[in-house]
């Protein structure tokens, strides 16, 4: 099955970290005769078979449903619930919701994204998926946000808008936006066709996006952004570029999505909840040990994290009361708390990570207006469909557990027990074989 991946999960996961928790994972099937329940129940087994080999996370075949439903459209589309179980799961075994359809308009050529994974068990190779051309996934969201007007749209909207960095000409993601609206037949968005819906998107406003952002933002603070938004679509105004607070001597601009020196536990989380903040233009209170060891709280906007000549990872910031830029020290800051007070910037916000993490490698990049940008190494996952043929499953001889092999061979990779720690065993029974 091959599909493109897209969505808020797939922005927060290939792209760039919006701050908002996304639900489900959304596809569009490239192949439309593949939203079919009994091909998807074959794919899935097969998927189920690899996680269950690579970590000891079952995805039990039993438990994988597939609801095929005819779309407003007139065509098909899934919604597929997948329940695993791991080492400490419960009766009721928790989901991963799925959405795949396959008739929407794919104006961009999908890209090769490598997934933001920055745990401990990610694979050497990294992982990769096809999905959506950064310029695409905009302009999905643009779209969905004229349809549909909900609050996870306005949100997403506003914040690809204010990542200034990855903000592709507005003459190209309009012409992907036409043709994505044509397909749905409706007229492409405007900022009036939006006044009669404010009233939903504040009354729904925290019933969908509490559960999905470590606090809730003021909503008017989005509303009050779209004008600027629609002039600079439509051509109509260019936000002035603002001048960055200075960089001194030897400093460096911290931009990655992982923070690469010790900073502790208490320092990461400090860290995220400024860059929350500042994505979302909110005032922060920062409880701040000062040179002689007096305690304060200061109201400021966050703007930069950077490494000083000396080491010292220092956040510059501009204080609320006189308008100020000051410097603060990581390891002084006592505490980190986001009000509910916005600031309109005065400077870049440089706190984020610099423009898409994967850029698409097309020539319709510069057709749409996307800048070039450094492009992450080239990254594949380890999976690959089982495919046609027979099938040898193999048993561990040391933790049961069981291998699908294409080739008679029972050598077993290093590989995680039923209880999900490292197991020893390097060789598998015969068990049987599939056809």
């Amino acid at each position: 099955m091959l599909g493109s991946f897209k969505g808020g999960t797939c922005l927060k996961k290939c792209f760039f970290e919006t701050y908002r928790f996304s639900e489900d994972l959304d596809f569009t099937v490239l192949n439309a005769t593949h939203i079919d329940e009994p091909f998807l129940k074959r794919v899935f087994a097969e998927v189920g078979e690899w996680v269950y080999s690579e970590s000891g996370i079952e995805l039990p075949p039993d438990k994988q449903h597939f609801e095929i439903y005819p779309n407003p459209r007139g065509t098909l589309s899934c919604q597929g619930k997948l329940s695993y179980r791991g080492p400490v799961s419960s009766r009721d075994l928790p989901r991963i919701k799925i959405d795949l359809t396959a008739d929407e308009r794919v104006v961009l050529p999908p890209v090769r994204a490598p997934i933001f994974h920055p745990y401990s068990d990610a694979p050497d190779g990294g992982i990769e998926v096809l999905a959506y051309n950064y310029v695409e996934a905009f302009a999905e969201k643009f779209r969905a946000l004229g349809e549909r007007t909900r609050p996870r749209d306005l949100y997403d909207v506003v914040n690809l808008y204010r990542n200034a960095d990855a903000r592709p000409e507005p003459v190209g993601l309009l012409n992907v936006l036409r043709e994505k609206c044509a397909f749905k037949g409706i007229k492409v968005p405007r900022l009036a066709d939006l006044d009669p819906h404010r009233g939903e998107l504040e009354a729904g406003w925290q019933h969908m996006l509490a559960h999905q952002l470590p606090a809730l933002l003021p909503v008017q603070s989005f509303l009050d952004e779209l004008p600027a938004i629609f002039d600079w679509l439509f051509g109509a105004g260019v936000p002035p570029p603002l001048v960055a607070l200075p960089l001194g001597a030897g400093e460096r601009i911290i931009r990655e999505r992982t923070i690469p020196f010790p900073v502790g536990a208490a320092g990461r989380t400090h860290i995220e909840t400024i860059r929350f903040a500042a994505a979302n233009r909110l005032i922060v209170d920062l409880a701040y040990l000062d040179e002689s060891g007096r305690r304060s709280t200061r109201a400021i906007e966050a703007y930069s994290l950077r490494r000083s000549k000396a080491g010292d990872i220092v956040l510059m910031a501009v204080r609320e009361e006189d308008g100020e830029w000051r410097s603060y020290r990581l390891d002084s800051i006592q505490g980190v708390a986001a009000t509910q007070r916005t600031f309109t910037p005065r400077h870049p916000i440089e706190l984020t990570p610099s423009g898409p993490q994967s850029t698409p490698a097309t020539s319709q990049s510069s057709s749409v207006g996307l800048a070039t940008r450094r492009q992450p190494p080239r990254r594949r996952s380890s999976f690959k469909p089982i495919g046609g043929g027979p099938t040898y499953v193999f048993r561990c001889s040391v933790c049961g557990k069981q291998f699908q092999r294409k080739a008679y061979d029972g050598t077993l990779r290093p590989h995680k027990n039923k209880a999900g720690g490292p197991c020893c065993g390097t060789y598998g029974n015969y068990v049987t074989t599939k056809y």
